[in-house]
């Protein structure tokens, strides 16, 4: 039996996780994507019922701290207010959507997002497992192939593409048929099998060989990916590293007065029509800070599955790092920050030890039991300095 529980679902706002700070709330954007207003008013609502530390999460969304039983409720009608809430449970657990930031007006993934957020909410679309997604992954090249999703849009030779997460053929779509193949898709998934007691993810059910319908084995997705973006000036905005995907709620009402925000999946902010870095505390403007190759869970103490304290080690490392290759440090065995292989994944045991996998997920076999960090850094992997 393992020493942590499984939740198998995703924090939201009408049903938050309780963690060691209190509740954390997560603010589904739709499309990803804050207006100036809403963010300032964010941040006023975070430091007057939650901690004021806000969190960008691994899917996109925007999680509010230190929220408490007695203040939840006026926390939601603040946030119902700037229109952020769904109106049921039930509609907020489906709406996992992952989209990328680099889409300009007229290319078409705002419509498509509409079309999708839209299809969720139908009583077409089936209740499927709570962390079960979709990806929106149409700028000029695939970037959110590492991005946990079950159904992913793409552009393809011949167009735009919905395949199942895991496979490499898949169907293709427009504005006019791509609600029904994403209610399509999704049905199949749960006919097929693939939910158990209330779990699932579309990979596993591909990986294990069944075959999907005919229809999405039609068209080859493209196999050009390109790599997770750097902090840097792009067309569409500055994009701005967060240190461990954290800031305070004063630096996001800082970042109000310059644009709205699109949240990414990768512990950054794109500043939409902001062409040079701005000048802040608290945000990463160097591609080449370290803080970005450190991918790491909440940890002790707010988080309460946690073994140890993961950001500090984080911390610690930071300094031995030798390049771009990127450490997970979980503070459990669930893996929670980073379910894909990382040059080095360290998985927390108690305060003071870990296991190491190299070149692995956190299910993998783990290659160094129970280090510490000076036995760690006395015979270190690829990713560290050598002593």
């Amino acid at each position: 039996m393992s020493d942590f529980e499984i939740k198998g679902w995703c924090p939201g706002a009408l049903r938050p996780m309780r963690s060691g700070d209190g509740f954390v709330v997560r603010v589904r954007a739709p499309k990803n994507r804050l207006t100036q207003s809403q963010i300032a008013q964010i941040s006023d609502l975070s430091m007057r019922y939650g901690n004021g530390i806000l969190d960008v999460s691994s899917r996109a969304n925007l999680q509010i701290r230190g929220v408490q039983d007695d203040t939840h409720l006026a926390l939601i009608k603040g946030l119902r207010a700037l229109g952020l809430i769904d109106e049921t449970v039930d509609l907020e657990s489906r709406r996992n959507i992952v989209m990328t930031p680099f889409w300009q007006s007229g290319d078409q993934t705002e419509q498509l997002a509409t079309v999708i957020l839209n299809t969720l909410a139908s009583s077409d679309y089936p209740q499927t497992p709570g962390k079960f997604g979709i990806a929106i992954d149409t700028g000029p090249t695939s970037i959110l192939r590492d991005v946990s999703a079950d159904i992913r849009i793409e552009r393809c030779a011949d167009g735009l593409i919905c395949l199942a997460d895991g496979a490499t053929h898949g169907r293709l779509v427009n504005l006019d048929n791509v609600a029904n193949a994403i209610c399509e898709l999704a049905h199949w998934f749960i006919a097929a099998g693939g939910v158990t007691d209330g779990r699932g993810r579309m990979r596993a059910l591909v990986q294990n060989g069944v075959e999907l319908p005919v229809a999405y084995r039609a068209a080859l997705a493209t196999q050009v990916v390109a790599e997770t973006p750097e902090i840097g000036v792009y067309p569409e905005g500055a994009m701005v590293g967060l240190p461990f995907g954290q800031l305070h709620a004063e630096i996001l009402k800082q970042l109000s007065e310059l644009g709205g925000l699109r949240l990414t999946p990768w512990r950054m902010l794109l500043l939409e029509n902001v062409n040079s870095m701005p000048d802040l505390e608290g945000i990463l403007t160097d591609p080449s800070d370290p803080h970005q190759d450190i991918i790491a869970c909440t940890g002790l103490p707010a988080c309460p599955q946690a073994k140890g304290n993961t950001r500090r080690l984080g911390t610690q490392l930071i300094p031995h790092l030798a390049g771009k290759s990127p450490v997970h440090i979980s503070g459990c065995a669930k893996g929670c920050a980073q379910p894909f292989g990382t040059a080095t994944t360290l998985i927390m045991t108690d305060t003071e030890h870990f296991d190491v996998i190299e070149h692995g997920t956190i299910r993998d076999t783990i290659d160094h039991p129970h280090l510490t960090l000076d036995a760690l850094l006395a015979q270190p992997p690829s990713p560290f300095k050598r002593p």
